[in-house]
């Protein structure tokens, strides 16, 4: 019989793919655990609001539940929701986008786009995989890090990598033990182009001869014909890495087909990990923007030029726009290697320290795509006015929830309308969520005075809330106190009458004593 107490009904999935339920006024975030289901729970945090717990045993399961393709789910840490039915996964994501765009930013999409989902399984074309020597558990490990955990989960395979990949988990693993230097290894980077598959080996320490043997033989070994394995070594940061076997190997390369475009790429470099639907993702934003010849178009955080490329097949003139001066290189060289270096420009910036002068300065554009990082835009969002603000942005998103903030200031600050919006599957098995948000310019932004006053308002409101949470965590504080004070004044008050009174208990005790001693002798 499972006790009551560590029982709960599950509500619904929050943004990580966690059950959430309430319990005697707590909020439980569940690991494992699905709506509708009754499940016993164990926590493995506790605070004084919430508590963090894995599900233990399921006592009534959902619709949603499905059996794990995968034996080392639970363990793993590389994908959590193996258990949710794959329509639901992406049923949920969508959920979450629209909680937060109406949460966070208090908007709401005219138009919720049909989600973008691909294959389920042997997606992943990027991969970061941890190696270490662990004689416990028989030698070195290879694969993602376990739950919640720096250990490394002993795999043997893993469905979301092409199943090619997968199956040099346990040839990796033998590998690495044979070199010199198993030790000062811990990390493969795997990266599957369209012609050739690179792995990175993060050497800590020169390889030897002897190594570099046996590293070669790997090479031979597991190349296909027209599709090698080609080995990389990465002694020192992500700019070191460098080929090492075979040296006349097909570039690293992914395609955009539908814009004819080809993309070179190192493969330390941020691409996303996902090539099929990362081809949907880009033909859905680019029919939302509907670039145009004469047009003028900025692409923000443009990376190696993703979108940059295939706006400027349409005939427009481009100016992409990233942080990192090594990327920077690359889009130059994928805009000639495309021959679009005529139409495309590129400048490395700091977007996320733009001001209205330094978006001002870059001259009127008809339309923009932003693609940020998980940290947003919100300082280029609050750079537009009604001078230099695009009529239309595409904005494609990695964090519904920053995604939902910059919406809210385009929305309710700079004039906009948020016409569509709709999630993107990138990263099925996981509670990762990519989406994609179609803003239109309506109407007349607020005056800098207007936001100012409007930021203003919300700081004093945002402090009233801090102010009051002080104030009640002080009452509960003094609460407490009191009680504490108040059981410490009874139990003084037992013991003055028991000292009081210590004959007749002294004599009360004894009796008792004598009429057990009685009934056990009897």
């Amino acid at each position: 019989m499972h006790s009551a107490q560590n029982q709960a009904v599950i509500e619904s999935l929050d943004h990580e793919g966690r059950g959430v339920a309430h319990v005697e006024g707590k909020t439980l975030f569940i690991d494992g655990a699905l709506p509708y289901e009754k499940v016993i729970y164990s926590s493995y945090r506790k605070k004084p609001t919430y508590e963090n717990a894995d599900a233990s045993v399921i006592l009534r399961e959902s619709f949603m539940r499905t059996t794990p393709r995968c034996p080392h789910f639970g363990v793993c840490g590389g994908c959590t929701m193996q258990h949710v039915e794959f329509t639901a996964q992406v049923a949920n994501k969508q959920r979450v986008l629209e909680d937060n765009l109406q949460r966070i930013g208090k908007v709401k999409a005219e138009r919720i786009l049909t989600p973008i989902a691909g294959a389920p399984w042997g997606y992943r074309h990027r991969a970061r995989l941890s190696a270490r020597y662990v004689p416990k558990k028989g030698g070195v490990l290879v694969g993602f890090h376990e739950r919640r955990s720096s250990y490394i989960a002993e795999m043997r395979e893993c469905h979301i990598l092409p199943a090619h990949i997968s199956q040099l988990i346990m040839p990796l693993r033998s590998l690495i033990e044979k070199l010199s230097i198993r030790d000062r290894m811990p990390q493969v980077e795997v990266a599957v182009g369209a012609e050739v598959d690179v792995l990175v080996f993060r050497n800590m320490d020169a390889i030897t001869p002897g190594d570099e043997v046996l590293l070669r033989a790997f090479s031979d070994a597991h190349s296909q014909p027209g599709r090698p394995v080609q080995i990389w070594l990465q002694p020192k940061g992500p700019d070191s890495c460098y080929p090492l076997y075979p040296l006349d190997a097909p570039r690293l390369t992914y395609r955009l087909a539908d814009f004819a475009v080809e993309m070179p790429y190192y493969p330390t470099e941020f691409t996303q990990v996902n090539p099929d639907i990362n081809n949907v993702m880009v033909s859905r934003a680019l029919r939302l923007l509907d670039p145009q010849p004469g047009e003028r178009i900025a692409d923000m955080f443009c990376g190696i030029g993703n979108f940059t490329l295939p706006i400027a097949r349409s005939g427009a003139t481009v100016l992409g726009m990233e942080g990192s001066q090594a990327l920077v290189k690359r889009a130059i060289e994928n805009a000639t290697h495309n021959g679009l270096a005529e139409r495309v420009q590129y400048r490395e910036a700091n977007l996320f320290l733009m001001t209205e002068e330094s978006f001002a300065s870059l001259g009127r554009f008809d339309k923009m795509l932003i693609d940020p990082p998980r940290d947003g835009a919100v300082e280029l969002v609050k750079a537009l006015n009604d001078d230099n603000a695009p009529r239309r942005i595409v904005y494609v998103s990695c964090n519904p929830a920053t995604l939902a903030r910059d919406a809210g200031i385009l929305v309710h600050t700079k004039g906009y309308t948020l016409k569509a919006a709709g999630i993107i599957n990138m990263f099925p098995h996981t509670a990762h969520v990519e989406s994609v948000a179609w803003f239109e310019k309506t109407g007349p932004g607020k005056t800098r005075a207007e936001i100012e006053a409007i930021e203003a308002a919300e700081a004093a409101e945002r402090e009233a809330a801090r102010a009051a949470k002080k104030a009640r965590e002080e009452a509960e504080a003094h609460a407490k106190v009191a009680a504490e004070a108040e059981r410490q004044a009874r139990k003084e008050a037992r013991y003055q009458h028991y000292l009081a009174n210590k004959d007749y208990y002294d004599k009360r005790a004894a009796l008792q004593a004598a009429e057990s001693s009685k009934v056990e002798d009897a």
